[in-house]
């Protein structure tokens, strides 16, 4: 196995089973806003990343949800969020990960999102190109029809975003099997690469939310479309498995969704 993988594989599992002991226990919140919350344990588990990381490869670059470090001037740049999906874990919703990738040169090769609820790990290196869930080969789901898809939208909190997303959420409420909105943009690409859903969309997101997931469902047979959006490594996403017809050539452009008629 990579040694790129081993060290994230490791690193995702320390975090996360930190975090996992911290259930039901009093949580420190360092910061609130209207429909967001940071804690101290984010931090906490992006320090334990880092310094996994960091170790390991001391030359890296690390960037992360929580803040940067290693070397700024390396084309290696290991991409984290040490905990995505912070208000269902303040609140005691088991639906969040910790989610890690290896970005060389731009192109993510290297990518680990693991589930501490349900001791579910999907990993991808480059070095075999293979995508896995605890260490089983995984691919994208491969229904036809919208109406018997399960679909994700996610709706963040900006003015735009909601006014971008609402519209294909009520679209995919009428025409899918299933839509769901579910608070964890990297569980929701994991989830599309192992078949569970066809699909995830969201109008704005941030390159941590997802960069672990892009490989994975690329090499699993799906496709992910992001869009640049303004500010740093902000993007509009489409991941899907590319076998609904309806959604497979689905992109954002300019603030919408283009989906087959």
């Amino acid at each position: 196995m990579e040694q790129h993988l081993q060290i994230a594989l490791a690193a995702a599992t320390r975090a996360g089973d930190f975090l996992r002991s911290h259930v039901g226990q009093t949580i420190v919140v360092n910061q609130t806003t209207a429909h967001d919350i940071k804690l101290q344990l984010d931090e906490q588990a992006q320090e334990m990343i880092f310094s996994d990381l960091q170790s390991a490869f001391p030359d890296h670059a690390l960037f992360g949800e929580e803040g940067i470090g290693g070397n700024p001037d390396s084309d290696h740049q290991w991409v984290v969020d040490p905990l995505d999906g912070t208000v269902n874990f303040f609140y005691g919703i088991p639906h969040w990960c910790v989610s890690i990738a290896l970005r060389r040169a731009g192109k993510v090769v290297t990518g680990v999102i693991y589930d501490p609820n349900t001791r579910e790990i999907w990993s991808y290196d480059e070095s075999d190109g293979i995508p896995r869930l605890n260490g089983s080969p995984i691919r994208v789901a491969q229904r036809r029809t919208l109406g018997e898809a399960v679909v994700i939208v996610g709706l963040s909190r900006t003015t735009e975003a909601k006014a971008n997303a609402l519209p294909i959420m009520l679209r995919m409420i009428d025409e899918a099997r299933k839509c769901r909105f579910m608070g964890s943009a990297a569980l929701a690409m994991a989830y599309v690469a192992c078949g569970r859903i066809d699909a995830y969309m969201e109008p704005g997101i941030s390159l941590w939310d997802v960069a672990a997931g892009i490989p994975l469902v690329e090499a699993a047979g799906g496709v992910v479309r992001l869009t640049p959006k303004a500010g740093h490594e902000k993007y509009s996403v489409a991941a899907q498995s590319g076998a609904v017809e309806s959604i497979a050539q689905a992109r954002w452009v300019g603030g919408a969704l283009e989906l087959q008629p």
